[in-house]
């Protein structure tokens, strides 16, 4: 009975603590895949300029906090044979989704004012949604589309992630953040010939933007 008791008391000190929802925005500062040209072709990575999803954070006592994110990223991929190939001249454009849902322990320290600085740690799950890559070829007239490129290796990743930033509280928690992840599989990685490789990079940067209530 003693230990049911000790029990409920914790999850009612975790219930009574503040729980901040609102959004992330950014931007990256690295490209999702590398690509390397090669043979007078072109490969170029287009990732968007943009990153946004919803947040969640459980506030806890000294300064600590539980945040989970679901953050989306539009990415792509695009390669041209050389124009000398004329057996098979080709354009292939890739596109797809990328979400990450980070899990991260943060702890904010003493600071000037409103203003807090904070580190926060943790795990970042990826998954490849609606991925198309659509190939237009003189040797085969019309364009294909395929699901499942053959330079596609996996379709979910898991890596580490820390950051740090700022939490202004001024009515809202207004918090710029860099943060970075350290992937641990490819989600693609191989050739694309003649025209060069590509591979996922591992290095992940960006800026995120966090305004919670």
């Amino acid at each position: 009975m003693k230990t049911i008791l000790v029990l409920l008391a914790g999850c009612s000190a975790i219930l009574a603590q503040p729980l901040s929802v609102g959004v992330k925005a950014g931007l990256p500062l690295t490209d999702f895949v590398d690509t390397v040209s090669s043979g007078g072709g072109s490969l170029t990575s287009t990732t968007k300029l943009y990153i946004v999803g919803p947040t969640v954070e459980l506030r806890l006592p000294a300064g600590f906090g539980v945040e989970f994110d679901a953050l989306y990223r539009r990415f792509g991929y695009n390669a041209s044979s050389p124009l000398n190939i004329v057996t098979n001249v080709f354009n292939i454009r890739t596109t797809g989704n990328d979400w990450e849902f980070p899990l991260l322990v943060k702890k904010r320290f003493a600071g000037e004012g409103p203003i807090r600085p904070f580190v926060d740690i943790g795990v970042n799950f990826s998954k490849i949604t609606g991925l198309t890559q659509t190939v237009v070829s003189t040797f085969r007239p019309g364009a294909t589309s395929t699901g499942q490129p053959a330079e596609l290796r996996n379709d979910v990743s898991t890596g580490f992630v820390i950051g740090v930033g700022l939490d202004a509280h001024i009515l809202l928690h207004i918090m710029p953040e860099i943060r970075y992840t350290r992937w641990g599989m490819d989600h693609f990685s191989g050739a694309i010939a003649p025209v060069g490789s590509l591979s996922s990079n591992r290095n992940q940067a960006e800026f995120l933007l966090g305004i919670t209530f």
